[in-house]
């Protein structure tokens, strides 16, 4: 963390990702439950040297770091202090100020394996997750859930005692192995008798260690019948809803459930789920004979990676249900455990820790799921393709769920898309996220910098100049100015901004006088009043403008604006108040009008 950046979050005040605290009288005790509940939840800062005054903090520079910095590393060495260390030389950071500094603390998010992190030597006692209200201390069922996730095991290779083969739907193990033949005849397995074929699949197993043998986790959820599912498992819920009433007193127009009427294992519930899923999408589209994939669309591809992650990535143990619903403008997963890699790996793929290795390999056998680590890029892919919202993944720590949302919404609007299409014609399916980004930026502020790009995006500036670079030889950008000043604008000028409203004022003056058009610039403060509505604070501003970088939105931004007079404070008396806001002054109104 850098100066701009302490900065810039004191401004914006206390987050789930930032934790201030004072550290005037030494080491403040807070900070040991704060660090387990970063480690337990999703990494985090904690920053020492900064009092909350008045509603707003301070920077209260600490003038025996030094000292702090000892203590702290020798606490968190400490096994007696806490369970396992977690940071790093390089995630501890001083912030100097003359002869006294700020220290930046780092805290990674733990892997499973050290969960959970815990201090004072007791995991029911001293073990933490952080919520949007702080801190909190873990329950004792929480504890013991980090404790058996921790394990290498396979969750769904458990073998269930007092259950056996008469637990299983006949049925199912029947239509298992019709839609394996299908797909794979030749496949030794099927030459197997059924105790045999459950025993290669996972679905049942011999413990040589203790001499024990029998049914497993994984085969009963596979197979099961209704009835010995919830004796294994109380809480086992599947739930298919389809919401697509325009009356909001509809809760939904279809649902699946457990009812009795059916024998709601995985495999039934995946073969009764997609077909209705996929019904309906606007692409072209071919279903074989067994479900598996025939002539179909990369949407299609993704649905059913997404409704297989959601069954086979399932903490089946935890007391939530697996819900998967399906709405007019999206398609919602929800599934009971949190998620064993870090959410950002998930995104770039590439790395898998699979909790149901089992049922991993029952559904690859049909045909269904993709190779560890990357069926969530074929999900990305498909929602890219077709210009829709970004899959969004959501993790509830309290909960311990994960929710995957594919929004069936344009990322542009429809007006604007038509527009970039007219422009890169057949091109346009072939452009990447950046490239996008960029044609969609320039298009609504008239023209971009490699700076302004650079707030939106996470690829090295040279990389941008290079595309930008690319955008212009293929004349879908126009190139104005040399050096740091270089201006990329859409070709076509004046070019109206789409993505504002149209004014509805008609005038009933008529000349045929020609006259030379005069244009105002469109620098970045006339861009934040424009976008102002009543009062509003840094982050609802940011988030109007899209912007990401708060020093980058300070100085370009609100600093020129509040210069011009064009805005006021709401709390002028307190300037750095975290729950400042700021309003259009008579001034600004007449600039806007301009």
């Amino acid at each position: 963390m850098t100066l701009a950046q302490l900065l810039t979050a004191l401004q914006l005040g206390e987050d789930q990702e930032i934790e201030f605290k004072s550290a005037a009288g030494g080491l403040p005790k807070s900070l040991w439950s704060t660090l387990s509940a970063y480690a337990n939840t999703d990494s985090g800062w904690i920053v020492l040297g900064v009092a909350e005054k008045h509603g707003a903090f301070e920077l209260e520079p600490l003038r025996n770091h030094q000292s702090l910095l000892k203590t702290f590393w020798d606490e968190h060495n400490n096994p007696q202090k806490l369970s396992q260390p977690v940071c790093r030389d390089e995630d501890v950071a001083v912030i100097e100020m003359g002869s006294s500094a700020v220290i930046c603390i780092h805290v990674p998010r733990a892997s499973r394996q050290l969960r959970p992190v815990f201090i004072n030597g007791n995991p029911l006692t001293g073990t933490y997750k952080r919520n949007y209200e702080g801190d909190y201390r873990c329950t004792e069922a929480e504890v013991k859930r980090m404790l058996r996730e921790a394990g290498d095991e396979p969750l769904d290779g458990q073998i269930l005692e007092g259950f056996d083969a008469d637990d299983l739907d006949a049925d199912t193990l029947a239509s298992f192995r019709n839609r394996f033949a299908a797909r794979d005849p030749d496949h030794p397995f099927l030459a197997l008798s059924d105790t045999a074929f459950l025993e290669s699949l996972g679905a049942r197993r011999r413990d040589r260690l203790h001499k024990t043998e029998g049914l497993t986790l994984a085969g009963l959820l596979m197979f099961g019948k209704e009835r010995s599912l919830l004796d294994a498992l109380p809480s086992y819920q599947l739930d298919y809803q389809e919401v697509l009433a325009d009356d909001p007193d509809i809760r939904w127009t279809y649902r699946l459930t457990l009812d009795g009427k059916w024998a709601p294992n995985l495999f039934n519930f995946y073969y009764r789920v997609f077909p209705r899923l996929t019904a309906g999408i606007a692409t072209p589209f071919k279903l074989g004979q067994h479900a598996t994939r025939t002539a179909e669309t990369h949407v299609h591809e993704a649905l059913r990676e997404a409704l297989v992650n959601t069954l086979v990535h399932a903490d089946h143990q935890l007391p939530q249900a697996i819900t998967v619903i399906k709405r007019h403008d999206a398609f919602v997963f929800r599934n009971p455990g949190l998620l064993r890699v870090p959410r950002e790996q998930l995104y770039h793929g590439g790395v898998s820790d699979p909790r149901n290795p089992n049922l991993i390999k029952m559904f690859q056998l049909l045909g269904l799921g993709e190779r560890a680590g990357s069926g969530f890029q074929k999900i990305l892919r498909a929602w890219h393709e077709q210009s829709w919202l970004v899959p969004l993944v959501a993790e509830d720590s309290r909960l311990e769920t994960t929710r995957v949302s594919l929004p069936v919404v344009s990322m542009i609007p429809e007006h604007v898309e038509k527009e970039l299409r007219s422009l890169v014609g057949g091109a346009y399916p072939q452009l990447d996220e950046l490239s996008r980004m960029m044609l969609i930026m320039a298009h609504h502020f008239g023209d971009i910098s490699n700076e302004d790009v650079q707030q939106h995006r996470k690829e090295h500036p040279r990389d941008i100049g290079m595309r930008l670079a690319q955008l212009v030889t293929s004349g879908w950008l126009k190139k104005d100015g040399v050096g740091r000043g270089t201006r990329y604008r859409w070709p076509s000028t004046p070019v109206p901004d789409l993505l504002r409203p149209v004014a509805t004022e008609v005038t009933t003056e008529v000349t045929t006088e020609v006259t030379t058009e005069v244009t105002t610039e469109v620098t970045p403060e006339i861009r934040l009043i424009r976008v102002l509505r009543g009062t509003m604070g840094r982050r609802e501003l940011m988030d109007a403008l899209q912007l990401r970088n708060g020093e980058h939105f300070r100085r370009h931004y609100l600093q020129p604006a509040l210069a011009r007079g064009w805005l006021e404070m709401t709390q002028p008396d307190k300037p750095n108040s975290r729950f400042q806001k700021y309003r259009l002054t008579q001034l600004g109104m007449k600039a806007l009008q301009k």
